[in-house]
């Protein structure tokens, strides 16, 4: 098990302009659809295919609406509520990942979390199933104590966190590697750390656990 240290952090702007990059990279391909879609709606000659466009519009708009309520929690900050509940964060993450390899098995306690906590919870939820590519089963949990724990746990095969999400996970700078792979483990991080608490990483053959601990 490798528990995370503190580092320095990156400037500011630099890491604003990753998170932009992040969301832009995660918004592009259903934006892209819908476009397609529309354009085969107005395309005479593919009259033939108009229930197929609007299919494919139907589907890119909700993965579209899925991405935003996601990124307004993980990445930002909701307008419109100062705590969450388990379920509707549940909600969030089912919405995003379904359609995916990995099943996702939701055990979260209720009552209300924090904006930190909730920011925490949805990251790692993500991060847990995206350590999934050929598939399995992620369960994300939480338990209260003296101080929350929340944890997710990958099992499936091939179940892997690539290099650039380890060291984002560590608190650490992105070396050699692609700046996307690293900068929502390395925000997951930094959300454990600003609240007072840390992130663990242990990863074996066909198993990925992610554990953060934060302040009740």
């Amino acid at each position: 098990m490798t528990d995370t240290a503190f580092s320095p952090l990156p400037d500011g702007q630099a890491l604003a302009a990753l998170v932009a990059g992040k969301l832009c990279h995660d918004f592009i391909s259903p934006a892209g659809a819908i476009s397609s879609g529309l354009d085969l709606l107005k395309d005479p000659t593919a009259q033939d295919m108009r229930d197929d466009a609007m299919g494919l519009i139907e589907a890119s708009a909700e993965k579209m609406v899925a991405l935003v309520a996601f990124a307004r929690v993980a990445f930002g900050a909701s307008t419109s509520a100062e705590r969450f509940s388990g379920a509707d964060l549940g909600d969030l993450v089912a919405g995003l990942t379904a359609g995916g390899r990995a099943t996702l098995e939701w055990r979260v306690e209720g009552g209300d979390y924090s904006k930190a906590q909730a920011r925490a919870l949805v990251n790692l939820a993500y991060l847990t199933v995206a350590a999934l590519p050929s598939g399995g089963v992620a369960t994300i949990s939480s338990e209260r104590g003296e101080r929350l724990r929340i944890s997710g746990v990958a099992e499936g095969p091939r179940a892997r966190l690539k290099p650039e999400a380890i060291a984002g996970m560590a608190g650490q700078p992105l070396g050699e590697g692609l700046p996307g792979q690293w900068i929502q483990p390395y925000w997951l991080w930094l959300t454990a750390r600003d609240a007072g608490g840390s992130l663990a990483v242990e990863t074996d053959e066909g198993r990925v656990a992610l554990t953060v601990h934060m302040p009740n």
